[in-house]
């Protein structure tokens, strides 16, 4: 079920198409595809985050939020693509928030 954005078109689309949602930890950007998968993306950028070493940790975290909520993914009855913004605040906590708070998305 891994299949990612990688093509900065792709993320581009699902930025100006999707839906925005907003938390404390991350920022969520949706939109349906006609794929037989969901797809992820993630950014953390240098100018929200700041070092590599924060921006890696911070996209770990949101790929395991994405993870941890794969069940919630399957009973959904169309496929989406994803995409995941770090915020600042997602370095200050663990993965159960991030987590929950992308729960409260699906």
């Amino acid at each position: 079920m891994r299949n990612y954005l990688r093509d900065s078109t792709e993320f581009q689309y699902v930025y100006k198409k999707g839906r925005r949602y907003d938390g404390r930890f991350i920022t969520v950007f949706v939109i349906s595809n006609d794929g037989q998968h969901h797809r992820l993306g993630v950014t953390a950028s240098k100018k929200a985050i700041g070092k590599a070493v924060d921006r890696n940790r911070a996209k770990r975290l949101m790929r395991e939020a994405f993870r941890f909520n794969e069940p919630s993914l399957l009973t959904l009855t169309s496929k989406y693509d994803w995409v995941l913004n770090a915020k600042p605040t997602l370095l200050s906590v663990k993965l159960k928030s991030p987590a929950d708070e992308f729960a409260d998305v699906v």
